[in-house]
């Protein structure tokens, strides 16, 4: 394959993606989640008799009660699997957390066949309304003493579990609450982790290739492999505001993880392609030109880039498919990230090289 010789087309694809990347990020922004924003996030499963959609669980989360406040000011919800919810609000107390559950139980089971047992809890809490303990006895006529545990300020109450057939109306899967000043620090943090990774893969290059200096000095070696590395964070960041713009999609702790991880995918395809060129300039001994050289390296190990990154992407998109909600986006990011690092490590890195080389010489 002629892949110098028509670097022009390639670096055309690349030059398209990344501008619309950058573009669908200056204009749509990125839709950060509460990793980087905080607030609360839970996620909740309702029984399979529950029939309801976003609007009635946004209805009845910010309407006011009478004498109080709306529970909420917002609410984001993103439907999840079967009889699922995604809800995403401000940081909330452990008190507002349970306040928010029972009033979702109570409302939606409304209508509802429940169990004649269901508020068992609730007819013991109001005879008993100031009591710690009950007396009680065994099956041998012995009395016991049985103590509740104090929450809530003293107060033994709590909202009852209503149930169907012995499952509950709903089910909280998860719940995670973070504050903004975390957030923040969390967005400081992942800057620094990314910008930390691309300095030491350039000193890292520089040094392993640290015996080559001619056509090309070792640490071109290295800078060049940035400029692949940044080809391949920019399309899945522009590819991800765009799907936040348009589904709501949110960048989390994961998905900066998962461009973490592309980058060491990509620089380890890129440096695969790079040792073959050194290689091949020791045996070459100046016999052919150096754009013939690194075409010949391209072509060497194309065949190991494309069939280790197919096997990469297959299980992927197979995690991506049964994985389960929490981890999708995050697999998404990396299937993406896969995609464009093999990209970046055949028709981009060895041709920049090249072009490089070239403009030196000319200089």
């Amino acid at each position: 394959m002629e892949i110098i010789k028509n670097r022009k087309f390639y670096f055309s694809i690349s030059g398209l993606l990344v501008a619309g990347s950058i573009v669908a990020v200056l204009m749509y922004g990125l839709n950060l989640g509460i990793d980087f924003k905080g607030g609360s996030l839970m996620e909740v499963s309702m029984h399979e008799q529950v029939k309801t959609n976003i609007a009635e669980i946004e209805q009845i989360l910010t309407q006011a009660e009478e004498g109080k406040s709306s529970a909420l000011d917002s609410v984001r919800i993103q439907p999840t699997g079967e009889n699922g919810f995604v809800l995403r609000f401000k940081d909330v107390s452990e008190d507002e957390h349970q306040r928010i559950l029972s009033t979702l139980n109570t409302e939606l089971s409304k209508g509802l066949e429940i169990d004649d047992t269901s508020n068992s809890a609730q007819s013991l809490e109001s005879n008993m309304p100031n009591a710690s303990a009950i007396q009680a006895t065994d099956s041998e006529g012995n009395p016991v003493e049985i103590n509740f545990e104090s929450i809530n300020n003293g107060a033994v109450a709590s909202s009852p579990v209503i149930t169907i057939g012995g499952k509950g109306v709903i089910e909280e899967m998860r719940f995670e609450s973070i504050g903004p000043v975390i957030g923040q620090e969390l967005q400081d943090k992942s800057v620094k982790a990314i910008l930390s990774v691309l300095i030491a893969i350039v000193l890292y290059i520089a040094w392993a290739f640290r015996k080559v200096s001619k056509p090309v000095s070792s640490w071109k070696y290295g800078v060049t492999a940035i400029i692949a590395l940044a080809h391949d964070v920019i399309i899945p960041t522009g590819i991800f505001a765009v799907l936040g713009h348009l589904f709501g999609i949110e960048i989390d702790i994961l998905f900066v993880t998962a461009l973490l991880t592309i980058l060491g995918f990509s620089v380890n395809d890129t440096i695969v392609v790079f040792d073959r060129t050194r290689e091949n300039l020791a045996r070459d001994h100046h016999k052919h030109d150096f754009d013939w050289i690194v075409n010949k390296s391209v072509n060497e190990t194309i065949r190991r880039s494309l069939f280790t990154s197919l096997t990469t992407f297959l299980v992927l998109f197979a995690i991506y498919l049964y994985g389960g909600e929490t981890i999708k986006y995050f697999v998404l990011a990396l299937m993406i990230g896969v995609v464009v690092g093999t990209y970046s490590s055949i028709f981009l890195a060895s041709p920049l090289l090249v072009v490089w080389e070239k403009w030196s010489r000319r200089r």
